[in-house]
C-alpha cells in the first residue's frame, strides 16, 4: 500500500467520522465507527472463507438464500467450518454489504444527501446481526473472545438522532460510506484494515485528551518499546502487556519479529477491553493465540501463573492503588520489603511485570521521570532491583510532550533477568532529539533508530549516552536522574572583554556623529532645543 493510497483511505475514514461529529463526543462516536469497521471485517472475512469452501460447487456464499436448493445443508456445513477456523459465523443475508444495500434503499449518488424517506429501516436487523455474531460463538472456544464485543454500540441512542428514522438514516449513511472502501482482505500481505484501525484510534486519542492518553501509546513510542524487547530475537513464544489498552502495543511487537506464538494482556476499562479484542481479531490474530482479560491488573491479576518472553507497558502515570498490607505476602511484592506508595503505583506495575518476566525475557516500560529519583519506598524498591537483583539494563529519557494529554517528560526502563552487561547500566538522554509539530513533539525515524542502535550496541556518545558502572550508581545513592550520568551541558563561548570594550567605544563614536548630523538638520528647519 503506497503512502498516497494510505492517505486517501485515512481521509475517507475521517470523513465517515465527521458524519457523526457534532452529534456526540469523540469517545462515543469512536465506538460506533470502530464497531462498524469491525463488523465489515468479520463479514468480509466470512465471505472469503465461505467462497473458498464453495468453490468446488461453483457457488457464491451470498447466493445461498433460503430459496436456494439444499440451503440448510450448505449453511450448516459452512457454519461448522467457520466456528472451528474463524471462531464465529454470519449468514449470507447478514453480510455487511447486503445490510448496507438494504439500508440505502432508493438513494443514489452522494451519501451525504440521503433522503430519509428513501432509506429502508435496518436498525432492528442490524442489532440482531450484531447479537447473532456473539450468539454464534456460544459453547465454542472463541466464546470468551467475542463476549459482548458490540455492547458499546447502542443503535437506539438518541445521540444518533431524535427519532428512529433519523437514527436509521445516519447509520445507513455510515454503512454505505464504509461499504465503498476496499480493505483488500484477499491480499494477506497487506494490513490495510489494521492500518486504518490504528489511524482512527490515534485520531480519537489525539482529540480526546488525557482520558484517551490513558489507553493509547503514540506509535513512535510503541515502536521503540517493541524494538527494545525484540532485541536479538526473531520469534517470541509470548508477549504481555499488563495495561494493554487498545492492544496496539502488543500488535506493534509482532511487527518486529517473524512470529509471536501467544499474546496476553489485561485491561481494566470495559470499553477499551472490547477495543483490544476487536483490534486483535482485526489484525488477523487467531482467537486461540490471544488471551486478553478485563480486570484491575494490580489488584486482581489474571495471568498470575505465567511468565512471558517479552513484556511491554505504558501504565497510567502515578496512578493510585490500594497498597493493601496484604500485598506484603504477595509473591509479586514480598521480596522488596516495601510496597509502592498508595498515590503512585508506578513501581507496583514494575514489580508486577518483573514477576512475570521469564529468565530469557526483556521488559520495557514507560514511566514518569519521578521513578528515577523519588525516595522512601520507591528508593528501596529501586535499590533492590539494581543492587540485589541487577535487573536494570537501561534508562532512556524521552522528550516532553510526546503523549496525548500530558506534557511531562517520560522515560523508558529496560529490565532483563539475565543481562549480557551486568557490570553497568546504559543511560540514554534523547530528551532533546525530536521534531516539533504544532503543539506536539514527534519522534522521527532517525530519532528512533538512534535510540535503538545506541541501546543494542551500548554505544557511549558524548552528551547522549553513557554506561554507568554499578559502583557509580551506588555512589549516587541509586538516584537514576539522567543528568547525573549524561552531561548535556553546553559551555558558553568565552567573552573577550577587550574586544567588547572596543566595539562599545566604536558604537559610542558613531552615535556622537549621528547626534551631530541630526542637530544640523534641526537647525536647518529652525528648530533649536
Amino acid at each position: 500500500m503506497s503512502e498516497d493510497q494510505k492517505k486517501q483511505l485515512e481521509q475517507q475514514l475521517w470523513n465517515i467520522a465527521n458524519t457523526l461529529r457534532g452529534k456526540m463526543n469523540a469517545d462515543e462516536f469512536r465506538d460506533y465507527i470502530l464497531g462498524f469497521i469491525f463488523y465489515k471485517y468479520l463479514s468480509e472475512k466470512m465471505e472469503i472463507f465461505a467462497n473458498e469452501i464453495l468453490k468446488q460447487d461453483n457457488v457464491k456464499f451470498r447466493e445461498i438464500t433460503p430459496s436456494f436448493k439444499n440451503s440448510t445443508e450448505f449453511i450448516d456445513a459452512i457454519k461448522e467450518e467457520a466456528l472451528e477456523k474463524l471462531g464465529y459465523f454470519l449468514k449470507p443475508e447478514e453480510l455487511f454489504t447486503e445490510v448496507a444495500k438494504r439500508g440505502m434503499g432508493d438513494n443514489e449518488g452522494d451519501v451525504d444527501k440521503f433522503d430519509e424517506s428513501k432509506t429502508n429501516f435496518i436498525l432492528e436487523d442490524l442489532q440482531k446481526i450484531l447479537t447473532n455474531i456473539q450468539l454464534s460463538t456460544m459453547g465454542t472456544e472463541s466464546e470468551e473472545d467475542f463476549d459482548n464485543l458490540f455492547e458499546d454500540m447502542d443503535l437506539n441512542s438518541t445521540k444518533l438522532g431524535k427519532t428512529p428514522d433519523a437514527r436509521n438514516a445516519i447509520i445507513a449513511r455510515v454503512l454505505t460510506h464504509l461499504d465503498k472502501i476496499d480493505f483488500k482482505l484477499e491480499h494477506t500481505e497487506l494490513d490495510v484494515l489494521g492500518d486504518a484501525y490504528e489511524y482512527l484510534i490515534g485520531q480519537f486519542a489525539s482529540g480526546a485528551g488525557k482520558k484517551a492518553g490513558e489507553f493509547y501509546t503514540p506509535q513512535e513510542v510503541s515502536k521503540i518499546l517493541a524494538k527494545l524487547v525484540t532485541t536479538g530475537k526473531h520469534k517470541l513464544k509470548s508477549v504481555y502487556d499488563p495495561t494493554c489498552g487498545s492492544g496496539s502495543l502488543l500488535l506493534r511487537v509482532a511487527k518486529e519479529v517473524q512470529d509471536v506464538s501467544n499474546y496476553y494482556g489485561q485491561e481494566m476499562n470495559r470499553t477499551t477491553y472490547n477495543l483490544a479484542r476487536m483490534n486483535m481479531i482485526l489484525h488477523g490474530v487467531h482467537y486461540r493465540k490471544f488471551d486478553i482479560k478485563q480486570e484491575d491488573t494490580l489488584e486482581h491479576p489474571q495471568h498470575i501463573e505465567l511468565q512471558f518472553e517479552a513484556i511491554v507497558a505504558n501504565p497510567p502515570f502515578s496512578a493510585q492503588w490500594s497498597a493493601n498490607p496484604l500485598f506484603t505476602s504477595d509473591d509479586r511484592f514480598s521480596q522488596y520489603g516495601k510496597l509502592a506508595p498508595t498515590s503512585k503505583a508506578d513501581f507496583a506495575f514494575v514489580q508486577h511485570m518483573i514477576y512475570h518476566l521469564s529468565e530469557n525475557g526483556i521488559m520495557a516500560v514507560v514511566l514518569p521521570h519521578g521513578v528515577l529519583f523519588r525516595g522512601a519506598a520507591e528508593l528501596q524498591i529501586r535499590k533492590y532491583l539494581i543492587e540485589s537483583k541487577n535487573y536494570l539494563d537501561a534508562v532512556i529519557g524521552l522528550p516532553a510532550n510526546i503523549f496525548y494529554g500530558t506534557s511531562i517528560p517520560t522515560c523508558i526502563l529496560v529490565f532483563k533477568k539475565c543481562r549480557e552487561n551486568p557490570e553497568n547500566v546504559l543511560f540514554i538522554d534523547a530528551s532533546n532529539h525530536f521534531e516539533k509539530v504544532k503543539t506536539q513533539n514527534i519522534l522521527r525515524e532517525e530519532h528512533i533508530d538512534k535510540i535503538i542502535d545506541t541501546y543494542r550496541n551500548r554505544t557511549q556518545i558524548e552528551k547522549y549516552s553513557y554506561c554507568a558502572a554499578m559502583e557509580e550508581i551506588a555512589a549516587n545513592d541509586f538516584n537514576l536522574n539522567i543528568p547525573r550520568y549524561v552531561d548535556t551541558f553546553e559551555q558558553e563561548e568565552e567573552i573577550d572583554i577587550h574586544e567588547v570594550m572596543k566595539e562599545i567605544k566604536s558604537l559610542e563614536a558613531k552615535r556622537a556623529e549621528l547626534d551631530k548630523e541630526i542637530e544640523s538638520y534641526f537647525k536647518e528647519l529652525g528648530l533649536v532645543f
